[in-house]
């Protein structure tokens, strides 16, 4: 699983881009207990999420004319012009083209051949996350889009990812999981998903959608309800993975929340 000590290709910070900071602020601070360090004009506005002093993700105003409401992941790279180029050679667009923020390192924004959207971070003196695999934290990214073949040749070409078939128990479904190039399955960090398998993403396109660890799933559903935000999905045990749900904010960002199993 992914540790805050990051290998270039696995998820390394998530951001929110909301068209409102106060009220997501507000929810987000009720739900996982975040604090909100807000960003000065040399950096857009865009503020810093914190658990307990360390940084969980980044969250920023967007007009609903910019883009909808949404969470996006972004992936480190040693090299963000690089990156940009191999994502050129594999089929895929950018978004907008890689640039230095101040001191904190370079960033880049880009689309796969389906047109899910994904950053690249690379680092410099911020380094990404400060936490992960706690409750309130990042745990696991997953990617749903019409062809997962597809999907995993191209961001093979990009970062080098490898890939593992997961049969879950109990089931006759195989979940693609994924890890960063010259790393085991040990190191998986994410999943690949046919959009078909999952209704109620596949309406939204292709995208990646972050987990975050809880020790409830159903408390924080209902927290979540009550905050005024939704179940998109509804709860459900997984064997020898753990239980977990996607929730919507009161803005339509939608991210899954997962209490995982103990590791064997």
């Amino acid at each position: 699983m992914i540790s805050p000590t990051f290998l270039d290709g696995a998820p390394n910070w998530v951001d929110l881009g909301t068209p409102d900071l106060d009220g997501a602020t507000a929810f987000y601070q009720g739900l996982f207990g975040w604090g909100l360090v807000p960003g000065g004009p040399e950096v857009g506005g865009y503020g810093m999420l914190t658990l307990d002093g360390r940084y969980v993700g980044g969250m920023m105003t967007v007009s609903g004319a910019e883009a909808p409401s949404a969470w996006s992941v972004s992936f480190q790279s040693s090299d963000v012009a690089a990156t940009a180029a191999a994502v050129e050679r594999a089929g895929g667009t950018a978004a907008f083209e890689p640039m230095d923020v101040l001191d904190f390192g370079s960033m880049g924004g880009f689309r796969d051949p389906a047109g899910a959207y994904f950053g690249v971070w690379q680092p410099k003196e911020h380094p990404g996350f400060g936490v992960v695999q706690e409750p309130g934290s990042f745990l696991w990214a997953e990617l749903y889009t019409p062809d997962v073949p597809e999907a995993a040749a191209f961001f093979r070409s990009v970062f080098g990812w490898g890939t593992d078939q997961l049969e879950v128990e109990g089931t006759d479904y195989t979940y693609t999981t994924v890890h960063p190039a010259g790393a085991g399955s040990e190191a998986s960090f994410g999943g690949l998903v046919r959009m078909g398998d999952v209704p109620s993403e596949a309406t939204r396109g292709p995208h990646w959608l972050p987990y975050f660890t809880v020790a409830d799933v159903d408390a924080t559903v209902a927290g979540a309800t009550r905050l005024g935000g939704t179940e998109t999905l509804t709860a459900m045990e997984v064997p020898g993975v753990g239980k977990m749900a996607n929730v919507a904010d009161p803005y339509g960002a939608v991210f899954a929340i997962m209490t995982p199993e103990p590791r064997q």
